[in-house]
């Protein structure tokens, strides 16, 4: 197996769960020492402990900015470099027609989905990446950031924001030497897809087979994609071989969106 990230550092957020636990083994297969951050610190803990002596876990809210330069700290102070940021947390909020938005709802996904990956992009730069002017940071957006997702308009405006950060990131820090792109899942076969299609399902007196049906319908290659499908190309984006790839936002998503 290719080492694409010896000697190198990563931090993940949103490691506790879903594709986040993927990310971090298939980066520690491949050389890289790891940060691994969550809310739920017992289950970023054992995702860690998993891994094993290349890999810290650590409690934090990244909508905090405390939290975040904690995190970032702890790879510098076991470290002393990050090579490269996941900025994978992510929440859904509550389901809402636009006429049932509330501001809370609205705010509260925001901070997560968007304004979350500036505080460590912002804190990864000022520790790290722009005095040693090398670094790749990779953002987490959703395919329903293109085109609107009906009762998300919280999700999919805070996705569709990221993409824009991304691009603005890129420009601002390429003269450094620093990559910024990202990935754009489309549904992909987790814990969180299961129950949101329990739910869809439950509101709509349809089974679960039925949601699922309707949700693969109109992808081209008719299938979920996988944890591991997103993780490698968010691997991809991280290395090397991405190096002169910058600003982009990729779609993992079975075809859904042709750019």
């Amino acid at each position: 197996m290719s080492r694409r990230f010896e000697g190198r550092v990563a931090i993940i957020t949103g490691a506790s769960t879903g594709l986040g636990p993927v990310m971090a083994a298939m980066l520690a297969a491949e050389g890289a020492r790891l940060v691994l951050a969550a809310r739920r610190r017992e289950l970023v803990e054992a995702v860690a402990q998993a891994i094993g002596g290349d890999a810290i876990a650590v409690r934090a809210d990244v909508t905090d900015e405390g939290d975040v330069a904690a995190m970032v700290g702890a790879a510098m102070d076991r470290w002393g470099q990050v090579d490269v940021m996941m900025n994978n947390a992510a929440v859904p909020g509550v389901d809402k027609f636009i006429w049932e938005q509330t501001v809370d709802n609205f705010l509260d996904t925001y901070k997560v989905d968007c304004m979350a990956a500036m505080l460590c992009t912002r804190e990864v730069l000022n520790r790290s990446m722009l005095a040693r002017r090398t670094g790749a940071i990779v953002n987490f957006s959703s395919s329903a950031g293109w085109d609107g997702m009906v009762r998300k308009s919280h999700y999919s405006a805070a996705k569709g924001a990221l993409r824009i950060l991304t691009k603005t990131v890129a420009r601002e820090v390429g003269e450094y030497g620093i990559r910024c792109n990202c990935v754009v899942p489309g549904a992909i076969a987790t814990d969180l897809m299961v129950n949101y299609m329990k739910r869809v399902a439950g509101e709509q007196g349809r089974s679960v087979e039925e949601v699922e049906a309707a949700i693969v319908a109109p992808l081209p290659l008719k299938t979920f994609s996988s944890p591991e499908d997103v993780a490698r190309l968010a691997l991809f984006l991280a290395s090397d071989e991405a190096r002169t790839i910058t600003g982009q936002s990729i779609n993992v998503d079975a075809g859904l969106v042709m750019a």
